[in-house]
């Protein structure tokens, strides 16, 4: 059944010296049907891994493709994996807070359903859980189109003077975050956005945060989206809203 294919399992590193007590991994997903069994396989080997105890949250973000009915099949074969759908297409944003809302592990991995992650390397990050809040990734060497990769640069760029956060990689889809602390963060943001405003949030209240490298692999199914018009024109809206709302907001 094409719901339930497997992914490679996650050989086990020489010497996991730490297990989280519980992990939840989120996966948004809008019109993923090729990659979503896959990216739940992955997640579901690094969690078994990693995590004395885990669920696997997929967010359905509207898709169109069929992608829900796949996350749908393997919810009602998996007891650790749940769905939470969105009737229509809120955004990437509006997904990210939906599956922080639904978690119900100490810490919270958020990670795109693309496949453009190894989940093995959340050992090191596991190993650096102890003295942060945020462990957020950093693409090495990011597989993405050219164009895509300079409007990356740009932004990045923007949001770090604006906001002031010491991350180079602020939209890396890979962090692992406390649950204590994300879940308490007022989060507005609908688009792409949303990763600049957890991030800066997080730090206005304390938050430790360490930034790793970690590779990131081409995708080879489905259509990237976050480089659209309509995305980037959202987040250039939102970054004035979320911007008023940080700079009023109590530190």
């Amino acid at each position: 059944m094409e719901a339930l294919a497997q992914a490679p399992p996650i050989a086990a590193p020489p010497a996991v010296q730490r297990q989280l007590t519980g992990l939840s991994v989120v996966l948004p997903c809008h019109n993923e049907r090729e990659n979503v069994a896959a990216a739940v396989a992955a997640a579901r080997s690094a969690a078994e891994l990693f995590a004395l105890d885990y669920e696997i949250v997929v967010v359905d973000d509207g898709s169109t493709d069929g992608t829900g009915g796949v996350a749908a099949t393997l919810a009602r074969a998996l007891d650790e994996v749940r769905v939470v759908t969105h009737e229509h297409n809120r955004g990437y944003g509006a997904a990210v807070r939906s599956g922080i809302r639904a978690a119900t592990m100490p810490w919270i991995l958020l990670t795109d359903g693309d496949l453009q992650f190894d989940l093995s390397e959340l050992d090191e990050f596991v190993r650096r859980a102890g003295e942060a809040d945020l462990v957020v990734g950093r693409r090495a060497s990011r597989a993405d189109p050219l164009g895509r990769r300079v409007a990356a640069a740009m932004w990045n760029n923007l949001v770090r003077v604006l906001f002031r956060i010491p991350v180079r990689d602020v939209d890396c889809a890979f962090k692992l975050m406390r649950s204590s602390l994300v879940q308490e963060l007022d989060l507005t943001a609908e688009g792409a956005m949303v990763s600049t405003e957890l991030l800066a949030r997080a730090l206005a209240s304390g938050a430790a945060v360490v930034e790793l490298d970690v590779t990131h692999l081409p995708r080879l199914a489905g259509e990237q989206s976050g480089g659209s018009a309509r995305v980037i024109a959202r987040a250039l809206r939102e970054l004035v809203l979320v911007g008023r709302s940080l700079k009023a907001a109590p530190h």
